[in-house]
């Protein structure tokens, strides 16, 4: 297993450093802002390692990790998933050196981007508003905005001086060769200074824009149209909203204006739209989008069939795993809710999600049972299963259980009455042990078979799907 301890051990030293001066007002920002999207551990990570650098300063004296796991109260594991955090968006940059077999780590602390960038994101902003809900969220916009001085609606004129017009320069002679070398900084070191702030950039690999070009007329969409502006933002929304190639089409299309532009906005609110209309008016949340890299299994090249399975397992989604069970059909919006559900309420890790949603169509018929799903994973919850081989290893030990679950979940359902269990009805007097103990026989036997029946069949549509 990649566990959080091979990437890093409590010895291991580490320097904190700053891209820039960070304010007193970045507090602000991090904590109303930041905090709500990733959590109160990867909140006090920043802000510890931020208090480790002098006052104006860029750098901070080296310390071991184990003396950050005292000083947070926290372990090590907590430590790095909020570090990866950090580092996915855009606030904590690392670098490590490894020499005699020693690390050594640099972690370089990044200013949050401003408030009018954070609500004009168009992606985190979104995020936001799901995570504090609208109240909290308009307060918010108050709390980072102010009213506008408007000069010419308030009759005032713009008097202010130029530059050249209140200084002159006096030249007396060319500069000496000592002045010119007192000019430049000395080589290591650079000046103290605000670093310019950057949204999060989400990677246009995972869009096929040559699909989406190939949809779209020249009439009503010319490429010039599609800048790189366009291309960042279209790929924004659809990281964000699930959107493919086919469906941004339409999108695209619906914002073009008279001048055969793209208006940023109008794509956005074209976006949210369609999201909305296709999931009953709710907004996406910011989840792991799969399975964390502590809780992979560190396998060079998987050559079993379960090794390739646990694979495919950690690097897939939930919604692609859907998408592919289903031959590539999208998944209907009330299982993307009981999912959805499920890792938030449960607050179970993607791997583990998919490895519950395999074991349940399995035993349900190609159904999701928000009941059935939801019991199996508050007692995975329970047991604190984070990765899928554990998954896997429970859904095994725990099969028998779980099948009398699904049978006391259908009495119910028939008779009605809680806790009903359904029982053989024999015309032969036998004893109870034996009507028992044939009935656990037979039906375990008929389990086990079509168990594998279906699994195979469900392992050959995966395979076929992404071959």
């Amino acid at each position: 297993m990649a566990q959080h301890w091979q990437e890093m051990l409590p010895v291991d030293r580490y320097e904190v450093t700053s891209n820039g001066l960070l304010y007193e007002y970045d507090r602000k920002v991090l904590t109303l802002l930041y905090q709500p999207l990733i959590g109160p551990i990867a909140y006090s990570l920043y802000m510890t390692l931020w208090a480790q650098i002098d006052e104006n300063r860029l750098m901070a004296d080296g310390s071991s990790h184990h003396a950050l796991m005292n000083v947070m109260d926290s372990n090590l594991k907590q430590i790095y998933d909020a570090r990866l955090k950090l580092e996915g968006i855009g606030l904590l940059s690392t670098y490590v050196r490894t020499e005699e077999g020693l690390r050594s780590f640099v972690y370089e602390i990044k200013p949050p981007i401003t408030p009018s960038q954070f609500f004009l994101d168009g992606m985190l902003n979104v995020y936001l508003y799901r995570k504090v809900g609208k109240n909290q969220f308009l307060k918010l916009k108050r709390f980072f905005s102010d009213e506008h001085f408007l000069d010419k609606e308030k009759g005032y004129e713009n008097v202010t001086r130029s530059f050249q017009e209140v200084f002159d320069s006096a030249v007396p002679g060319s500069p000496s060769s000592h002045m010119v070398e007192d000019l430049r900084l000395e080589e290591q070191r650079v000046y103290l200074d605000r670093a310019t702030s950057e949204t999060i950039k989400v990677d246009e690999e995972h869009f096929d824009f040559d699909l989406l070009l190939a949809g779209l007329s020249e009439v009503l969409v010319p490429k010039r149209a599609i800048n790189k502006k366009v291309r960042e933002a279209i790929a924004k929304l659809s990281f964000l909203y699930g959107i493919d190639p086919i469906q941004m089409k339409n999108i695209v299309i619906s914002a073009v204006d008279e001048s055969n532009e793209i208006q940023i906005d109008d794509l956005r609110k074209s976006a949210r739209d369609w999201y909305q209309l296709n999931y009953s008016d709710q907004l996406p949340l910011l989840i792991d989008k799969i399975q964390p890299l502590p809780h992979v299994t560190k396998v060079e090249e998987p050559k079993t069939q379960e090794e390739k399975l646990v694979h495919y397992l950690e690097k897939t989604s939930p919604r692609q795993l859907l998408i592919d069970i289903s031959g590539g059909g999208e998944p209907a919006k009330s299982d993307l809710q009981i999912v959805e559900d499920v890792m938030f309420q449960q607050k179970l890790l993607p791997g583990v999600v998919n490895v519950l949603i395999q074991y349940v169509l399995l035993k349900t018929d190609m159904k999701l049972t928000k009941a059935y799903v939801d019991k199996i994973a508050s007692h995975w919850a329970r047991k604190k299963v984070q990765t899928v081989s554990e998954a896997m290893d429970l859904a095994k030990k725990e099969h028998r259980q779980y099948l009398d679950w699904a049978e006391g979940k259908q009495t119910n359902t028939q008779t009605g009455k809680p806790n009903a269990r359904k029982k053989a009805i024999r015309t032969e007097s036998l004893p109870e042990w034996f009507d028992k103990n044939e009935e656990h026989t037979n039906q375990k036997s008929s389990d086990n078979k079509e168990m594998e029946e279906k699994k195979r069949a469900l392992q050959e549509k995966l395979k076929r799907f992404k071959s």
